[in-house]
């Protein structure tokens, strides 16, 4: 079944569905047109399944360095590579066969780093300067995606971009201001909504730019926003994604134990017309820098989250990339949601 929304929370064939889910990014960073896996991704899901996990956030190019994507150095793409589209076609089966809801990265701020060693940023950057060449992005990228896989149910929604915070503020990225990132989004989120149902998002780092709320910097991604950038009424999100971990909570709170809505210390700044979820945090949970946090685990986030308003939880990750956990360190949780809550977490079981 299709996740749809109602209101601001997720259904499923007119059932109520939570996400207990997770991010598994990568296997081989670029994986897709690259050295993709299918019998380790199959193997993967299960042992998520095991755990109770019913939806997986996974990016689906991470830098390009794979050379995946066909981009000139005015930032022009005339398309992707055949493996890639072969890779993914294997993939999204895999996940159908597995019942996993697959939130779908398109790229990463890591497409616009140059650290030195990769000129070929500079072509990124190019791309979402330019109105010709951010359409032609949608054109031959985003449109063929959703027309390839739009009628397979799990591919439950489409993060544009991983984190843009970073494209905006670090100098490594570029420092793109908002407006050129946010007329990204909303020509690639109108493409979305014209061409298929798939659900359309953005993981952001900073509550900061995704709130109008105190002393925040002002919803970049609220529909007055884009739409002001790219006259369309397709151009909007359907729902908000914010990562979090604990170097956030000091200046913005811990989100697990407050509303996704509403001001601080009481809520998190959202609009509270659209869904919210926690797209990244750490698997190891949430016990660390900000006071009064002694107490948490990883069940005490996930199960705070849910009773206070947020749509699901998604921690970082379930293949242990990094310091933030692995599956192991987050699978009480999932455990714990899906026996407890199961009816919302696989209501068609």
């Amino acid at each position: 079944m299709r996740i749809t929304i109602n209101g601001n929370q997720f259904t499923a064939g007119g059932k109520r569905i939570w996400i207990n889910g997770v991010n598994t990014p990568w296997n081989a960073w670029n994986d897709f047109g690259g050295s993709y896996d299918d019998s380790w991704w199959d193997a993967h899901f299960k042992e998520l399944s095991g755990a109770g996990i019913n939806a997986v956030r996974v990016w689906i190019s991470c830098n390009n360095n794979n050379g995946a994507f066909d981009i000139d150095n005015e930032g022009m793409i005339s398309g992707v590579n055949e493996k890639f589209w072969q890779d993914l076609d294997q993939f999204f089966k895999m996940a159908s066969l597995n019942k996993k809801y697959i939130k779908a990265t398109l790229i990463s701020f890591d497409h616009f780093k140059d650290t030195g060693a990769r000129p070929a940023a500079a072509k990124w950057r190019n791309m979402i300067k330019n109105d010709e060449a951010v359409n032609l992005f949608a054109q031959k990228y985003t449109i063929p995606f959703v027309k390839r896989y739009g009628d397979n149910p799990y591919l439950w929604s489409i993060d544009l971009c991983n984190e843009p915070d970073w494209v905006f503020q670090n100098p490594e990225c570029g420092q793109i201001e908002w407006e050129r990132l946010s007329y990204f989004f909303a020509v690639n989120a109108a493409a979305i909504h014209k061409n298929s149902e798939i659900l359309v998002t953005v993981g952001v780092s900073f509550p900061k730019y995704n709130s109008d709320t105190g002393s925040n910097m002002g919803n970049k991604l609220s529909d007055n926003f884009l739409q002001n950038l790219y006259p369309d009424r397709s151009a909007h999100l359907d729902f908000w994604s914010l990562h979090y971990y604990d170097w956030l909570g000091p200046d913005f709170g811990v989100p697990f134990y407050i509303s996704p809505y509403g001001q601080l210390p009481g809520g998190f700044g959202l609009d509270p017309s659209k869904p919210a979820v926690i797209g990244e945090c750490a698997a190891i949970g949430s016990k660390g820098k900000t006071a009064g946090t002694e107490n948490n685990t990883i069940i005490t986030d996930y199960e705070h989250a849910f009773l206070n308003g947020w749509q699901g939880v998604m921690p970082w990750s379930s293949n242990g990339i990094d310091a933030a956990g692995k599956l192991s360190d987050l699978s009480n949780a999932t455990r714990y949601m899906s026996s407890k809550y199961k009816d919302l977490i696989f209501p068609f079981e």
